[in-house]
C-alpha cells in the first residue's frame, strides 16, 4: 500500500508539465477524493515555483477522477522574495481539477498572534469512534487515513443525527506517515460531511471548489479538526474548517462549497 507522498508523486516531464497518477484506494464511492486530488496537483505545482508549503490553494472540480495516470500543467504568474503563485491544472482526457495557489516556505512561529478561539475540546482518541472501510460504506478512503470521530457528532456511535451540522474528531494517515503541509490538503477534505449531523437526508455532497490556508507545519502527531456548516440553501452547502497539531498550533483552515444531496 502506497502512502500519501507516494501516491502524490508529481514526475516533471518538461516545459512545466508533471506527470502523476490518480492511485486505487483514494475514492470515495469510486471517485477520488478531492483532497487528494488538490494534494497532487498542489504538489507538482510546489516543485515548480520552488517553494514547499501551500499556503493558500483553492481548486474547482471540473469532472471526478479516476484511477490512472493524469497530467499536470503548471503556470508561474508571480515569483516573489516570500511567496509564489502557480495555476495548476490536472487532465485525463479532458481537465478534472483547475487549482490557483500561493507557495512559500512556512517558517517557525515568531509572529504576533490573536487567537479568539482555541482547539476543539475532543475525548482522547481511544475514547473516540474508528472509522474502518468495509466493502460497501465506509468507502476504500477510509483505509488510507485514520479518522477518529467524536461520539457526540458520531452517527457510527449512536446512528442517530446529533442535529448539528457539525462533525470533529481526530485525523493521522496511516502508520503514522509524516504529515507535512501537502498532506494537510487531504486532511481538510477526509471527514464525512457535515450534512450527516443535520437530520436531513443523507447522501455524499459533491465538492464544487475547495479552498485551503496553511497556517503553520504540524507537529507529529494526531491533528485535531473540526468542521461546521451554518448555511444550507439554494441547493448548496459551505463547510467551515480548522485543523489543529497536537501542540495546540492552528495549522490550516479550509472552507468548501458543496451540493446538497437531493432527496
Amino acid at each position: 500500500m502506497k502512502g500519501l507522498a507516494s501516491a502524490t508523486a508529481a514526475v516533471p516531464i518538461g516545459a512545466g508539465k508533471y506527470s502523476a497518477e490518480i492511485q486505487p484506494g483514494w475514492d470515495i464511492m469510486g471517485n477520488a477524493n478531492g483532497g487528494y486530488l488538490l494534494a497532487i496537483a498542489a504538489r507538482a505545482a510546489a516543485n515548480e515555483v520552488q517553494r514547499p508549503d501551500p499556503v493558500s490553494v483553492t481548486a474547482h472540480y471540473l469532472r471526478p477522477g479516476m484511477p490512472g495516470p493524469v497530467t499536470i500543467e503548471t503556470q508561474v504568474l508571480r515569483s516573489g522574495r516570500r511567496c509564489a503563485v502557480a495555476r495548476s491544472t490536472m487532465t485525463a482526457d479532458g481537465p478534472l481539477v483547475a487549482v490557483l495557489g500561493t507557495y512559500g516556505t512556512l517558517e517557525p512561529s515568531g509572529h504576533l498572534e490573536r487567537l479568539e478561539s482555541g482547539p476543539p475540546d475532543l475525548p482522547p482518541p481511544d475514547d473516540c469512534i474508528p472509522i474502518e472501510p468495509t466493502e460497501t460504506f465506509p468507502p476504500p478512503f477510509m483505509g488510507r487515513i485514520e479518522i477518529r470521530l467524536d461520539p457526540a457528532d458520531s452517527l457510527h456511535a449512536t446512528g442517530v443525527p446529533s442535529g448539528k451540522a457539525r462533525v470533529r474528531g481526530w485525523f493521522r494517515l496511516r502508520h503514522e506517515e509524516p504529515i507535512d503541509t501537502i498532506a494537510l490538503l487531504v486532511a481538510v477534505d477526509a471527514f464525512p460531511p457535515t450534512i450527516f449531523n443535520a437530520d436531513l437526508p443523507i447522501a455524499w455532497s459533491p465538492t464544487i471548489e475547495l479552498t485551503a490556508h496553511v497556517r503553520a507545519r504540524p507537529q507529529p502527531g494526531w491533528l485535531r479538526c473540526a468542521f461546521t456548516t451554518r448555511f444550507i440553501s439554494g441547493g448548496f452547502l459551505e463547510e467551515d474548517g480548522e485543523v489543529w497539531d497536537e501542540s495546540g498550533t492552528l495549522v490550516a483552515q479550509s472552507r468548501q462549497l458543496a451540493l446538497v444531496p437531493k432527496g
